[in-house]
């Protein structure tokens, strides 16, 4: 099983982009999907993007859509999501997640990283 560790957020202006990571741990990485998910203070957790074991599959929330970009480098052992044109209703804690069901079983995701504070200012 991996484990996954967030970086990058931080407190930023409405417009401004940020870039988040996920490093993860084991030689197993390749194997999973990964995904972003995000909490807002109040708000259940909410899927964010999704990206296949191999990088061709990608999916966004419509929230996000057209400004948001997730990315993998196998390599690396590392997701990223590059965050255009925030907005303060991107505010939120970042997680990281990872599965070896289906991509789009948004449910099966089951390792999760400690999450990273992003903070969009009006």
């Amino acid at each position: 099983q991996v484990q996954l560790v967030e970086s990058g957020g931080g407190l930023v202006r409405a417009g401004d982009s940020l870039r988040l990571s996920c490093a993860a741990s084991g030689r197993t990485f390749r194997n999973y999907h990964m995904g972003w998910f995000r909490q807002a203070p109040g708000k259940k957790r909410e899927f964010v993007s999704v990206i296949s074991w191999n990088g061709i599959t990608t999916f966004y929330a419509d929230s996000v859509k057209g400004r948001f970009i997730i990315s993998r480098d196998n390599a690396k052992n590392t997701i990223y999501l590059q965050m255009n044109s925030l907005k303060p209703e991107d505010t939120a804690v970042y997680y990281c997640a990872a599965t070896l069901k289906h991509y789009s079983d948004l449910e099966g995701y089951d390792v999760w990283g400690q999450g990273t504070q992003v903070t969009i200012s009006s």
